[in-house]
């Protein structure tokens, strides 16, 4: 029985269990339960419209105002859905699906001189729109709408205010770049579903024959995916969704096709706009890893469709070595670069790919200018893995290097012309955010922006991470000198961060405070004066006068760790101290010194999302998010050989501090988290009896199911046996009495996080008398999606909250709603 089988009858048991039969779990008796609200002011939050996200045009003139719709119904959210090669499949407009982020139903102009709002006519009724992407010149800006039955290709006219649909058919928006402008922003390059591939292939119920699967003793680990290929119908399935047409369409509508429908990964247009790189997906296909590790071809076009050049043949890659830092050999990384017509650069491993090889030379870069038929040169050899190159011009690039094992970052300034190594400009690394540049700013040609031509000066953005908290800035670099000059610095008591900027005297950032909602300023970078060009309203006057602060606190071998700190808005010194809800998720470090950097900031505006734990503070809980949950593994020693002590040690340090400052009832703290931080939750149960309660949501906890590897595990589980077994509350199971709500989405498509997962320890903690709830969620993915399900699972959370934490030992279930 294959694992998608039983998932498949997990979920049609689950969905009539839930929504139809008695359901009886952990003391709880229910008949036909249905979708649940919780408490008023919680609703109230989740209901609350979001703050409008901001787009600028390429010169900074024009503000476009998104607004996002909030939580979907579950009616939308019930649309059909296929798994298939790894990727989430929409069939009945052939998209996909996505969690929430990054659609949007209302859209207003703002012409940033003048503070004018200009409404732009003729947008689709009802919009969900979605690839919002400007023009070269910013004279336009197209768009997708997202249909119940298909993705239409509209444009937005600047100078009439005028946004029409540009053509009846429909986009390909499952797969690759569903859209781009041409270089002359007249045309835009879009891929569109095959008019003629007639209707969906049907299934034929009788097999022809087994599936089948070997493996001739080459060694090829892969880490746990989910929706792969299962056997033919897949295939055919996966071809008939994620094939396109490109067509190029103008300004006024008219479309031409540009070579033959493919599935396509990739296409790219030359900076001239002369020739088109594409690359399509090939057979054979695999069972055992998403499309995105499948066979493609990468070849050069013309603006014709005509072929110009057949660059490379990318084979399977199936058979990786173990290790983050793997690649495969033979070029990679195809890119152009942006600061000449028409030049190809990619990557070359030089140590076979393998990152358990000694090797002084890792990768190389290598280039190739039109009209392609010499031979590539080779301009850069690095003893990191190559991460990309940022161009600037003739005589400036730069090059990144990384080296994931011992997170080592190195960028290199060169001639891009000759590859001679100008100076190396960093060395450091990845964890240390108090030294992190920042990312490099780039001009409207996507070159690297510089303060005068010809001189190598450029400017960095970053989230200026600081002993005091974040404090974003934009920083001038001279690369020679090494001079650096601050020309924007958040300061207190705002966090202030930069959101665009072109070297013309004046910056544009999003300022707010713990009670100021985020708003877009302008900034004269001589005076520092500000102008407002928005006035968004606080969307959560619920959370008024909500005590937030920024805590740092010590773990006993000396890391300074950090967290937020909400306080319901009656609470002072003196009072009886409150229930607790932390929520953490760990993340793992190769230093002491990294992992007690302080993170985040004390002056951020509260944002909610269905993740947050922010909401209890309004039902008279002290709230503890983002509470630091690190795991150091110095020198040889991996994070993870001491995970389980390390959990411990930190949730140790939180409890004893906040108990100190009286805020806090040691006898009732909650702990929970999402993915990760679920399994964090339950090994806390498992391992501590610092806890009245825990949440995990969609998290994994047999690490068996997971052996190539999970988070920043490279090992597998042949070569780091105790540590998965240790760390897999699975095993524990018998241990955890504490009581645990768990939830998890039917069609979690998560790497690792089966719903299996949920299900094996539901059933090893019932066998043992301990006390667990299990919430399966119809439809819902990794992130929930719908509005009914976001409620649902806080109302689960808050009665599992006031029973076991609030109230512990006070109520019976009886008593409970």
């Amino acid at each position: 029985m294959t694992l998608k089988y039983h998932l498949q009858n997990m979920k049609r048991y689950y969905l009539g269990l839930f929504l139809f039969g008695g359901l009886i779990l952990s003391g709880y008796a229910q008949s036909n339960l249905t979708y649940q609200l919780p408490p008023k002011s919680i609703v109230d939050l989740v209901d609350a419209p979001s703050s409008p996200r901001v787009q600028f045009s390429k010169d900074g003139s024009l503000m476009l105002l998104l607004q996002a719709p909030g939580y979907a119904s579950i009616e939308q959210v019930a649309q059909p859905v296929i798994g298939i090669a790894g990727i989430k499949v929409n069939p009945a407009n052939n998209s996909t699906e996505s969690e929430v982020a990054g659609v949007y139903n209302t859209l207003t102009i703002k012409d940033v001189k003048t503070g004018k709002e200009l409404k732009l006519t003729g947008l689709p009724e009802n919009p969900r729109m979605t690839n919002i992407t400007w023009s070269p010149d910013g004279s336009y800006f197209a768009f997708s709408n997202n249909t119940f039955s298909g993705v239409e290709l509209w444009l937005a006219d600047i100078k009439s205010l005028r946004a029409v649909k540009l053509s009846d058919g429909y986009l390909n928006d499952a797969f690759g770049k569903t859209m781009q402008w041409h270089p002359d922003g007249k045309h835009i390059l879009a891929q569109f579903v095959n008019a003629e591939r007639g209707n969906k292939p049907a299934e034929n119920i009788v097999p022809s024959g087994p599936v089948v699967q070997e493996n001739l003793g080459v060694t090829t680990p892969s880490r746990t995916y989910q929706n792969l290929l299962q056997n033919a119908y897949d295939e055919q399935l996966m071809e008939y969704y994620l094939t396109s047409q490109l067509q190029v369409v103008s300004v006024d509508g008219q479309s031409v096709k540009i070579g033959s429908p493919a599935i396509y990964r990739n296409a790219a247009y030359s900076p001239d706009g002369k020739y088109l790189m594409v690359q399509t997906v090939q057979r054979p296909y695999s069972y055992l890893v998403p499309v995105y590790y499948f066979p493609f071809n990468t070849t050069i076009l013309n603006t014709k469709g005509a072929v110009v050049k057949e660059l490379y043949k990318a084979p399977l890659a199936d058979k990786l070595p173990t290790g983050f830092d793997a690649v495969l050999t033979g070029p990679r990384g195809y890119e152009w670069r942006d600061d000449a017509p028409a030049t190809l650069a990619w990557a070359e491993a030089q140590d076979k790919g393998d990152p358990n090889v000694e090797a002084t030379v890792r990768d190389a870069v290598f280039t190739l200018s039109a009209p392609f038929n010499g031979t590539p040169k080779k301009l850069f050899s690095m003893p990191l893995r190559y991460r990309g190159v940022e161009w600037g011009d003739k005589d400036y690039a730069i090059v990144e290097e990384r080296w994931r094992k011992d997170r080592k970052v190195k960028m290199t300034l060169i001639n891009p012309e000759t590859g001679k190594v100008i100076k190396q400009i960093a060395d450091r690394s990845s964890e240390d955010t108090y030294t992190d540049p920042g990312n490099f700013i780039h001009s409207k040609d996507e070159t690297l922006l510089f303060e005068k031509a010809g001189q190598p000066v450029v400017f960095t953005e970053g989230a200026g991470a600081s002993p005091k908290g974040d404090r974003p800035f934009i920083l001038k670099w001279n690369l020679l000198s090494d001079k650096q000059d601050t020309l924007f610095k958040s300061r207190a008591p705002y966090y202030e961060e930069p959101v665009f900027f072109n070297n013309t005297g004046t910056i544009y950032i999003s300022r707010e405070s713990t009670d100021e909602t985020p708003n877009i300023f302008a900034v004269n970078l001589r005076n520092r004066k500000a102008k407002a060009l928005t006035n968004f309203s606080d969307p959560y006057p619920g959370l008024k006068g909500v005590q937030k602060s920024l805590l740092s606190y010590p773990r006993k071998d000396g890391i300074q760790l950090s967290a937020t700190l909400y306080l319901p808005k009656d609470f002072k010194k003196g009072d009886t101290p409150l229930p607790v809800l932390i929520w953490a998720y760990p993340r793992e470090f190769k230093t002491l010194a990294a992992a007690g950097q302080v993170k985040g900031s004390p002056y951020r505006f509260t944002r909610l999302a269905f993740r947050s734990p922010v909401y209890w503070v309004t039902r008279g809980y002290a709230v503890l998010d983002q509470a630091d949950m690190p795991i150091v593994g110095e020198g040889k020693e991996e994070p993870n050989d001491t995970f389980l002590k390390q959990i411990e040690d930190n949730a140790t340090a939180l409890i004893d501090y906040v108990v100190e400052m009286g805020v806090a009832d040691r006898e009732r703290v909650a702990v929970g988290g999402h993915s990760y931080g679920a399994f964090m939750t339950a090994n806390l149960l498992a391992h501590t009896n610092l806890f009245a309660a825990g949440i995990a949501r969609s998290g994994a906890y047999n690490r068996t199911l997971t052996p190539f590897g999970f988070q920043a595990e490279a090992r597998t589980y042949w070569e780091a046996m105790d540590v998965y077994n240790q760390m897999s509350p699975f095993n524990y199971a018998d241990k955890i009495k504490t009581p645990l709500l768990m939830t998890h989405g039917i069609d979690d498509d998560n790497s690792g996080t089966f719903p299996i997962q949920s299900e094996r320890l539901y059933s090893a903690i019932k066998g043992h008398g301990g006390t667990v709830r299990l919430v399966m969620l119809p439809k819902e993915f990794h992130g929930y999606r719908s509005r009914e399900s976001v409620l649902h699972t806080f109302w689960e959370q808050d009665r599992w909250l006031e029973k076991y934490v609030k109230n512990k030992g006070t109520l019976s279930s009886s008593k409970q709603e």
